[in-house]
């Protein structure tokens, strides 16, 4: 049985992001029973088990097995996955109500909740773990504990959010977990039962969830995209009794700060962003010439690093002379180097270096304000929204160029080759995933004057939403 895709590489990568403990399973039931056969290494249990039993011995045992209704134990299990029907015993209550239920009417009544596939469409069922390209699964079955299930979660809600509804029919927890995956199409969560405990040896502290098996590149996206913005399993603890202020994005805790910021006056805020190479200069000087005043986060990083400021000492102190020039102005090529290698390392310094740009930021906002409160400000910020910084202002425009056209700019202007621009460009918030954060888009991917002409139409957009403002404040 071939795969369509490697399904390795995305698995590696996700089983390092969770730090998951068993393998994820892949999971597909098969129309015809014959087709086992086509699976590689493929087994059959020896004795006739339950369907926790086999998917322990895939997640744990590094097994790739496949089932027919021949190697079930009960019908309770695969008449949950549509092998076979349920029986009348069941479905009046009769076989729950031995243990599980006060009444058979309970019982009964539990019974008409489990969700079911229909009977007649499937012969056999195969797992195995998905990272050695068995076959393409239908679904597949992820077992973590709480904290990495909500870390997957949230991946999952990273676009495209929806609420997740959990399910626990009690026992019968594969019927929550894997019926409900295929009847709905959307990744399916639950505590597993008593029975998949002690048969299946899901530990105390597991959860199980299955997810359709088109649905896991995005998974993965939105994991790597949490990591990148310091949300990582193990969640490191801030301290019940501690003073967290620190451990929270800085727009935590800071409603004074952004309304004094974005002011009562007629002012308004426009915050410009992009990423490397997307023209962002250009944009800002053009609504410069139309009458914006401009402060350029790109100097202010200059300016704060000057020698013997706080920011260039911390930078020296935590990287070493190194990063210095013989005239002891930092060696902004060799600092550019290490962080672009090393994302903690990158993290140090934007630590050391935006707390000093805030300070600065505020400074010059006060200042323009104070000579004219109907200013528009335009604050050019490369990392505005890998730095959480959306609050601070009204509006944000985005500066968007293609990739292609961001590495063309790039090895022209600073002479590199195209793998080093690659990676400059990727170690940024991609610009399709910026966008999403951005109320106003300036697309500078073509000739100055189409973006010109863009600028022009956004100016007078500016200055009717600066209106509007003095409206809704007043």
């Amino acid at each position: 049985m071939s795969t369509t895709r490697d399904w390795e590489k995305p698995i590696r990568r996700m089983e390092r992001l969770m730090r998951l403990k068993s393998f994820p399973v892949a999971f597909k039931l098969l129309e015809d029973k014959k087709a086992l056969s086509d699976i590689p290494f493929v087994r059959r249990v020896k004795n006739k088990s339950t369907l926790c039993q086999m998917i322990n011995l895939v997640r744990n045992f590094d097994w790739t097995l496949g089932a027919d209704i021949d190697d079930f134990m009960s019908v309770v299990c695969s008449s949950i996955i549509g092998l076979s029907d349920t029986p009348d015993y069941m479905k009046d209550g009769t076989f729950r109500s031995i243990v599980w239920t006060k009444s058979r009417a309970d019982a009964k009544k539990y019974e008409s909740e489990i969700p079911r596939l229909p009977f007649g469409k499937y012969e056999a069922v195969a797992l195995a773990p998905l990272v050695y390209n068995p076959f393409d699964p239908d679904i597949v079955l992820i077992y973590a504990n709480p904290a990495q299930m909500i870390l997957l979660i949230n991946a999952l809600q990273f676009e495209d959010y929806a609420v997740m509804q959990f399910f626990c029919v009690g026992e019968s927890s594969c019927s929550d977990v894997i019926a409900r995956c295929y009847r709905d199409g959307k990744p399916s969560l639950s505590i597993p039962c008593y029975g998949e405990r002690r048969y299946g040896h899901a530990q105390d502290d597991e959860l199980a969830m299955a997810i359709p098996a088109a649905m896991m590149d995005k998974a993965l996206r939105g994991l790597e995209a949490l990591y990148s913005r310091g949300i990582r399993y193990p969640i490191s603890y801030a301290g019940a009794e501690s003073d967290v202020a620190g451990a929270f994005p800085a727009t935590y805790g800071m409603e004074d700060f952004i309304k004094m910021l974005r002011g009562n006056d007629e002012r308004l805020l426009l915050g410009v962003t992009g990423s490397i190479a997307t023209g962002k200069s250009t944009v800002a000087k053009m609504l410069e010439e139309l009458g914006a005043r401009t402060i350029d986060f790109d100097i202010l990083s200059r300016v704060v690093v000057e020698p013997g400021k706080p920011a260039w000492e911390d930078i020296v102190a935590y990287f070493g002379k190194q990063v210095l020039q013989a005239d002891q102005t930092l060696d902004r090529e060799k600092l550019r180097e290490i962080v672009f290698r090393d994302l903690e390392q990158k993290k140090k310094l934007e630590g050391f270096l935006h707390p000093r740009i805030s300070e600065e930021f505020i400074k010059m906002v006060d200042a323009f304000t104070r000579k004219d409160p109907k200013v528009i400000i335009q604050a050019v910020v490369p990392l505005l929204i890998e730095t959480n910084m959306q609050a601070f202002f009204d509006n944000i425009l985005m500066v968007y160029a293609t990739e292609e056209e961001q590495k063309r700019r790039l090895m022209a202007r600073d002479g590199c080759s195209e793998e080093m621009a690659m990676n400059m460009i990727r170690s940024q918030l991609a610009v399709e995933e910026k966008k999403g954060y951005c109320d106003l888009i300036i697309d500078n991917s073509g000739p100055e004057q189409e973006t010109r002409k863009q600028v022009e139409k956004l100016w007078q957009k500016l200055k009717k939403l600066r209106q509007e403002r003095k409206g809704s404040s007043a």
